[in-house]
């Protein structure tokens, strides 16, 4: 009975696997015994995966959220400081990136404000002056020993200033001074050969070629300090020059070395407007009343050789002026030195560019009132050059009040360590 069950059992349960015959006893509990130990394995490994995907998900998360408060961080600097920005119009802000302000000259350290108060102050006093100075001409044609007069007027106004406080002097070298004295020297030139042009040219040509100072300014500014403006500037200055050439259109006569001297002319008054502003804002940094404090004495013994050179010396007669003439002299000086202080302060905070601009819309301010007072006749050409260049010079200003608002936005982002970019 037992060899029967034995055999019974063998014969119904025998595998063969290859050459050998296994008992299929045994294979059940190998089979549960390696599935036991793959299951196990697997959930060791998913559990392992498991753990892994969340310590990656925390560290992406965890990632994610830095970049994202780093970068709410940086938002927030970034309107914090372009909010405190005064409120700038579109198209400033959008000049900031487009308008080169050059701050060669100083002037963009300078409030709008500031520089209009000044620049009225300077119109008021040029065109006094130059309406006076042709009413005086004709009773005293001595331009030079007028020129020392005014130098005189000027050195004895600072002193009177100087001597009340009102503004103090730096101690200078050899050097500095030999720099004043060579100042001194182009300030005179340019008047010299001014008026030894004017005897060779006539009035209309002489204003015409003057008209081209602005040229000159952005092209010494160029080559030697290497300072550019914007397209916008550039392309304003157009206008300007053109607009004074039609209102002096008229009789262009001129000789050869009257158009050289005239050419020379108009190369010295945009260097020595040049010069003025680069002894304010760069190097000595000179005050507009020290400067015109320590060139004037200098200037008036220069003006006083050049009128000897020239025989006025000789032909003056002060019998011939009397009183009243001495009064109307000495007015005449006081509101050159008036004139003076507000071109130099001018200069120092508008730049040089902005003074040769002023000089060229005085010019045509000047016709016209020459017109109103003294009846002076004019063309159609005339009048629209004196339109042209009051445009022009509207133009400019607005150019000029695009690159300041421009120039702030950016440098109160630098501040704040924001790129433009």
């Amino acid at each position: 009975m037992a060899t029967q069950a034995s055999d019974t059992i063998d014969n119904a349960a025998r595998v063969k696997t290859g050459n050998e015959m296994v008992s299929s006893a045994q294979l059940p509990i190998a089979t549960i015994t390696t599935n036991n130990n793959f299951d196990k394995h697997t959930i060791s490994n998913n559990l392992d995966k498991h753990t892994i995907s969340n310590n990656l998900d925390k560290h992406t998360f965890s990632n994610n959220l830095d970049k994202h408060t780093a970068t709410h961080t940086t938002n927030k600097l970034t309107t914090e400081i372009v909010s405190s920005v005064p409120t700038p119009t579109a198209t400033q802000a959008k000049m900031s990136g487009l308008v080169k302000v050059s701050a060669t000259d100083g002037s963009s350290s300078v409030s709008t404000t500031s520089k209009l108060q000044i620049l009225l102050v300077y119109f008021m006093f040029n065109l006094g002056l130059t309406l006076y100075n042709k009413a005086v001409m004709i009773m005293f044609r001595y331009p030079f020993l007028l020129t020392a007069l005014h130098a005189a007027c000027g050195m004895a106004g600072t002193q009177l200033l100087l001597a009340r406080g009102v503004f103090t002097l730096k101690n200078l070298s050899r050097r500095d001074t030999a720099l004043l004295s060579a100042f001194s020297i182009l300030y005179t030139a340019n008047i010299a050969v001014s008026n030894v042009s004017l005897a060779m040219v006539t009035i209309p040509f002489h204003q015409t070629v003057r008209a081209m100072t602005p040229v000159f300014t952005v092209a010494i500014y160029r080559v030697t300090y290497h300072s550019t403006y914007s397209s916008a500037t550039y392309i304003s200055l157009i206008p300007v020059i053109i607009g004074v050439m039609l209102a002096s259109y008229g009789d262009l006569t001129a000789t050869t070395f009257g158009f050289f001297m005239t050419l020379l002319g108009t190369l010295l008054a945009a260097l020595k407007t040049v010069t003025t502003n680069r002894l304010q804002t760069a190097g000595l940094h000179f005050g507009a009343l020290e400067l015109l404090h320590r060139m004037s004495p200098i200037a008036c013994v220069q003006s006083l050789m050049v009128a000897y050179l020239t025989g006025e010396f000789d032909r003056f007669e002060p019998r011939l002026l009397g009183n009243k003439g001495a009064l109307i002299l000495l007015a005449n000086g006081i509101i050159a030195f008036g004139l003076n202080m507000a071109s130099f302060e001018a200069n120092k905070r508008s730049g040089a560019l902005t003074m040769t601009i002023a000089a060229n819309v005085k010019q045509v301010l000047t016709v016209v009132l020459s017109v109103l007072i003294w009846h002076d006749p004019i063309g159609a050409m005339n009048a629209c050059g004196i339109v042209l260049t009051l445009v022009g010079g509207l133009w400019y200003g607005r150019v000029e009040l695009r690159g300041k608002a421009g120039k702030t936005i950016e440098s109160r982002m630098e501040e704040g360590g924001i790129s433009k970019a």
